[in-house]
């Protein structure tokens, strides 16, 4: 038996597509199949299932289990909650890998795939071998069994340990997303008045789209925090591996912000230790790390890369733009955005209990939103790399970790390939308006010099 798969489906770092367009049950069949293969080949007997509360996630999980288990792996079903509880039984139970069922913060109607082999993310080339795998019909064959186990309430204890954050009045919107019945038991155990928002799980997202990142997904929180007065505001996508914050003033604290303000506590622990960002992190994070006596590094954007990097430099606390916040220190190296909340409130405590007060202190800087702009994908590589070629003829100061990032004395700029869709993604920060200005008017000229112009917002 073989099985093609949409092309737009098999990512770089997940799979993920349109259920019932680019995305289906037989998919999933096939992706339990080549997955369950890879396991059997690689040494290994059981994996752990996990899922979201997206309307079609029960279905792909019973035709996914079926493929795992005809290809003779053995599957223990961890339930219904979010992608780091599947994350947590992959580190804590006798598996050799895991699969969770999530379309993160993808719209309603999308669902996916998140994959880890052997405590290693599963990715790249590996994600594209489960498509070559279906279409040549290369499978192991065997008859699994399949058990249920319970880790809910050994997960909540686990996150509840790391909390060192003393009292505190918090809001919390949960989106509807996957990790609303942690959240209810881990709120009812921490010191403090708490108020959540749509812990309901409701893979329709009647309230707002579940993604933190965004600033218009967090009116409801913002709302929430004036009219209560509470100190500050917590938000989570929809599996909880990526957190949003506001201040008691309403104000956003972006990804790399909040990760400016984690790494504090953990070089105070591990003095001198790596901490990594992503490309499209601020100077001042970068700047804050070095001034803490840590060393910052600069790295790819995904998921995957980044644990990848942090294994790779021993790295104890990794976070990206995107607000996935990853902790190998005092904690399994995933991203999990309930133990980040955890970690920010026990920061927010060391650093002197007020989040506002610490917002207050960080250097003012203005910057542009993530843009993103419609690109031909035969084209979308070979442009970065024009555009590198360029400035480094003028002699620029650039760095090509992940595109080209590009360092002047207003701040700086960034234009890269997304990894996952037809688009380029451009960033900028400087200290001023005008400043800003001048690093758009150079990321124009070079679009223009490559016959592009940075053309209406393509969505995610």
């Amino acid at each position: 038996m073989t099985h093609r798969f949409d092309p737009t489906s098999l990512r770089e770092y997940d799979i993920r597509g349109i259920v019932g367009k680019t995305l289906g049950t037989a998919d999933a069949y096939a992706i339990g199949r080549g997955f369950a293969t890879h396991v059997r080949r690689a040494g290994g007997t059981r994996v752990a299932v996990g899922w979201d509360g997206r309307v079609s996630s029960v279905s792909l999980r019973d035709e996914l289990v079926r493929g795992l288990t005809e290809s003779g792996v053995d599957v223990v079903r961890t339930g219904l909650g979010p992608t780091p509880m599947l994350y947590f039984a992959e580190a804590t139970l006798e598996v050799d890998g895991a699969v969770q069922i999530t379309g993160s913060h993808n719209p309603a109607d999308y669902n996916g795939f998140k994959m880890v082999l052997q405590h290693g993310p599963f990715f790249g080339e590996q994600i594209q071998s489960i498509g070559k795998m279906a279409e040549e019909g290369d499978w192991e064959e065997g008859t699994g069994e399949v058990t249920d186990a319970d880790i809910e309430d050994l997960y909540v204890d686990r996150l509840f340990a790391g909390y060192s954050g003393g009292e505190f009045r918090i809001g919390w919107d949960n989106g509807n997303g996957a990790g609303g019945r942690i959240l209810e038991k881990l709120v009812a155990r921490l010191p403090g008045e708490h108020h959540m928002l749509y812990t309901e799980i409701d893979g329709s997202f009647p309230n707002h789209h579940p993604d933190p990142t965004e600033e218009k997904n967090l009116v409801d929180l913002k709302k929430l925090v004036a009219e209560k007065g509470l100190d500050f505001g917590i938000a989570f996508d929809g599996d909880a591996d990526r957190i949003g914050a506001i201040d008691g003033q309403g104000r956003v604290v972006w990804g790399d912000q909040i990760l400016s303000i984690l790494a504090e506590p953990v070089l105070r622990a591990e003095p001198g230790s790596t901490i990594i960002a992503d490309v499209k992190a601020s100077q001042a994070l970068y700047d804050r790390i070095a001034e803490l006596g840590g060393k910052p590094l600069m790295w790819k954007t995904g998921h995957s890369l980044i644990k990848v990097k942090m294994k790779e430099t021993n790295s104890p606390l990794a976070g990206e733009m995107s607000g996935h916040i990853f902790f190998r220190h005092e904690w399994y190296g995933f991203d999990d955005a309930l133990y980040a909340a955890i970690r920010l409130i026990g920061a927010v405590r060391a650093m002197g209990g007020s989040l506002t007060a610490i917002k207050d202190r960080m250097p003012e800087l203005v910057n542009t939103p993530e843009m993103r702009f419609q690109v031909d994908e035969s084209r979308k590589f070979a442009v970065v790399d024009e555009i590198l070629d360029r400035l480094e003829t003028e002699g620029a100061d650039v760095n090509r970790t992940d595109g080209a990032r590009v360092n002047t004395a207003d701040g700086w700029w960034l234009l890269r390939a997304s990894n996952t869709q037809d688009v380029l993604v451009a960033r900028a920060e400087a200290k001023d308006q005008v400043g800003l200005d001048r690093l758009l008017g150079q990321i124009d000229h070079q679009l223009a010099l490559s016959g592009l112009k940075r053309g209406p917002q393509a969505g995610h």
